[in-house]
């Protein structure tokens, strides 16, 4: 008897842990991609100050969920272009060891990445093959084809910040490697690449910015 409200009380606490998980992960993103409001909330003045926010979470199945959020001081389209350049991520974006557009039919496009992830005692290469598509400096989705996990599908969220020039970045992705990794190994890569990835896209959309603003 005891040993089934033990297992009742655990599948009780469990799911509450989920619950707040995503209730927490809905509340974030809804108040940075609402910018009608005039008063700043607490984690967009954060983004404003340079910061870089992750939230990552354990979904069913095994899947991790990731979100990142980050703060640019170049317009949607400058950023845009930053995303979509997937000939030379390989040169800025960092991990990715190759990177390229394999087709592009107009209102999708499908290209392919090679990176390096891991930490110190958990190194892999991944190769995967994405269609992307979406609306033009608003919002990017993308989904694999072939590749190495199981799951990898997500979206980039572009917000135009009028008072400050900018764009508020949003990235969010649900992955699960089709490789042996312990969910708490592909949660610290995640929360060690995601910021390195949105901060590299952050640097080479304000470095597009700089010679224009000089020219001014």
């Amino acid at each position: 008897m005891r040993s089934t409200i033990r297992k009742v009380y655990r599948s009780i606490l469990l799911l509450a842990v989920l619950l707040i998980s995503l209730i927490y992960n809905l509340s974030l993103a809804q108040q940075i991609e609402n910018v009608s409001s005039d008063s700043l909330s607490t984690e967009r003045e954060k983004l404003l100050k340079g910061e870089v926010l992750v939230v990552l979470s354990d979904l069913p199945d095994g899947v991790t969920g990731v979100e990142g959020h980050i703060y640019i001081a170049a317009p949607p389209k400058t950023v845009w272009e930053v995303i979509t350049d997937y000939d030379n991520h390989k040169h800025f974006v960092p991990n990715v060891l190759d990177s390229g557009l394999i087709s592009d039919n107009g209102s999708e496009k499908v290209m392919f990445e090679k990176g390096r992830s891991g930490t110190l005692f958990f190194q892999k290469t991944v190769n995967i093959k994405m269609k992307v598509w979406g609306e033009a400096h608003k919002r990017l989705y993308f989904e694999q084809i072939t590749g190495d996990f199981t799951v990898y599908h997500g979206e980039w969220i572009l917000v135009d910040y009028p008072k400050g020039a900018g764009t508020f970045l949003s990235y969010k992705a649900e992955v699960k490697p089709s490789f042996f990794a312990p969910r708490f190994a592909v949660k610290n890569v995640q929360k060690k690449d995601c910021p390195s990835m949105m901060s590299a896209m952050k640097k080479q959309a304000e470095s597009l910015v700089l010679p224009e603003l000089k020219n001014e």
